[in-house]
């Protein structure tokens, strides 16, 4: 079996490990399972590349404007939470920590891209009325293509790290460097089954559907 040895942060690192992500998530189909890894822990090799410690800068979502129409046709207004902005139509929300491991694709171990890229502290709201819906604290998984969350009403919690939105990379473009940033930009963003069933609960509708198309993602990852 061919050993390779452990790279250290750097431009081609990361360009290779970006480019992993953008691969593995070009492959998600709508309404795909997760994948786990097909080998056990004891037999998990080393990675071709790895950021053991991602810093900045953030995840960014272009809001569809059909998306904007149906919160206005539910009477649902937007809002930012945290250290989360909005920006010529684009929510942000900053990479607060993380990691990614790049394995090499050609071998049986998958996912190929494993880790997380989180986003602590921030966030958007839904209100509606006297009620407030909080999706907060954003983990990415890159290894399935899922966006994780938390969920409060009114300030109470009602669901911690719960799958919030799906991403599918079908329409992704090539990996650009920007300095010393990666940038990935072109995956969709889709409201998930669990996060349109709670949203539907919580304001006692069914117009919210699995699969309602977001946004368009630009992940810009700090390599140094």
């Amino acid at each position: 079996m061919r050993t390779f040895q452990k790279a250290t942060i750097s431009f081609a690192a990361a360009a290779l490990l970006l480019g992993g992500l953008a691969a593995c998530s070009s492959t998600a189909t709508a309404g795909s399972a997760a994948s786990a890894p097909s080998a056990t822990s004891s037999s998990t090799p080393t990675p071709v590349a790895s950021i053991p410690s991602l810093k900045g800068v953030d995840t960014a979502v272009l809001l569809d404007g059909d998306f904007a129409a149906a919160l206005t046709t539910l009477g649902l207004t937007p809002g930012t939470v945290g250290t989360a902005t909005l920006t010529d139509g684009s929510l942000h929300f900053p990479i607060t920590g993380g990691n990614v491991d790049y394995y090499d694709p050609a071998q049986s171990y998958r996912p190929f891209v494993q880790g997380s890229i989180k986003h602590e502290g921030s966030g958007f709201s839904l209100t509606a009325g006297s009620t407030v819906v909080d999706l907060t604290n954003f983990t990415i998984d890159p290894g399935t293509s899922k966006l994780f969350g938390d969920v409060s009403v009114n300030g109470t919690s009602a669901a911690t790290q719960v799958l919030l939105f799906d991403l599918y990379g079908g329409t992704l473009k090539p990996l650009q460097m920007d300095g010393d940033n990666a940038i990935l930009e072109g995956t969709t963003v889709h409201i998930s089954s669990v996060a349109a069933g709670l949203l539907n609960k919580t304001f006692g509708t069914d117009a919210v559907k699995d699969q309602l198309l977001v946004g368009i993602a630009k992940i810009t990852v700090a390599t140094k």
